[in-house]
């Protein structure tokens, strides 16, 4: 099984790539791919600009990743309790090309936040848009005060009643 894991977040040091790194690591006999947003960068998306640049080779390039996945990680970051731009970009080249981006491959959903909140603006939202642009959402997984709950240092999850909530939901996955 192959599985792309991204975080939809441009920051080098993103705590949802970590969070997406240590999720795809859980599961068995698979083969990750970790993907990082920053070498997907395109310019903001307009109707113009694309009228200009047509179809970027980078959304097809990020588009053909998703298509080789058996499996989607993706960890979402918050801003302003919604998606980053950065992931929204994206998210929107990528629609252009092909509406149903994430192409019915089974996803787990997750965000984390150096708050108490854990991404549930931006899950909630997730939840109600991306199967219609093809994610078939099979887990959903928020991981709160990310600097008490991840040793940064081991890349896992240090609150032991969470790392065991987020291990069943992918033990409950059936691919």
């Amino acid at each position: 099984m192959k599985i792309i894991a991204f975080a939809g977040s441009n920051s080098r040091q993103s705590i949802n790539k970590q969070l997406a790194t240590y999720a795809a690591g859980l599961f068995e006999n698979a083969q990750v791919e970790i993907l990082d947003l920053n070498d997907f960068e395109l310019p903001l998306y307009s109707k113009e600009r694309e009228e200009v640049l047509g179809q970027p080779q980078l959304a097809k390039d990020f588009l053909e990743k998703l298509g080789s996945a058996d499996f989607i990680v993706l960890s979402l970051a918050e801003n302003n309790s919604n998606y980053s731009v950065a992931f929204k970009n994206i998210f929107d080249w990528c629609s252009r090309i092909e509406v149903k981006l994430f192409q019915q491959k089974p996803m787990l959903l997750m965000g984390t936040s150096p708050g108490k909140g854990g991404c549930q603006y931006v899950l909630e939202i997730a939840q109600n848009s991306l199967p219609r642009y093809g994610a078939s959402i099979k887990g959903v997984f928020s991981l709160p005060l990310f600097e008490e709950n991840f040793d940064i240092k081991t890349g896992v999850i240090s609150n032991v009643a969470l790392d065991n909530q987020l291990k069943e939901i992918i033990e409950g996955i059936s691919l």
